[in-house]
């Protein structure tokens, strides 16, 4: 709520609810994804959580390991408004078996060069 108080452009969460229980988390994302329906401002969400990011984005952009730039942007044409089921879907499936290839090809890169 202090967040959206003045009204910004663009709301910075950054791992917002990373310190949730399971249930709970899943309550602050779909609370999210209301207030987004009904304001449509610009969220920068950061998480390491796969099926949060497909969850809550639009678009999820992938991290390299080191140094830190943009290794990949993937579309998230899931319907909205969301709701939790969409984690069930075969296109939520492979969304995240495609993230989780390219995120793990960043994790070898650091483990081999340590």
């Amino acid at each position: 709520a202090r967040a959206l108080a003045n009204d910004p452009k663009i709301l910075l969460l950054d791992e917002p609810f990373g310190a949730l229980d399971n249930q709970t988390r899943s309550l602050m994302q779909e609370l999210l994804l209301s207030i987004w329906e009904s304001e449509r401002k610009t969220v920068l969400f950061v998480t390491h959580d796969i099926e949060e990011a497909i969850f809550m984005a639009n678009r999820v952009v992938v991290m390299s390991a080191r140094p830190g730039c943009i290794k990949a942007e993937v579309s998230v044409p899931l319907p909205h408004p969301r709701h939790y089921t969409v984690k069930t879907t075969p296109g939520f499936s492979q969304l995240k078996a495609r993230l989780t290839e390219e995120i793990r090809v960043e994790a070898l890169k650091v483990a081999t060069s340590a």
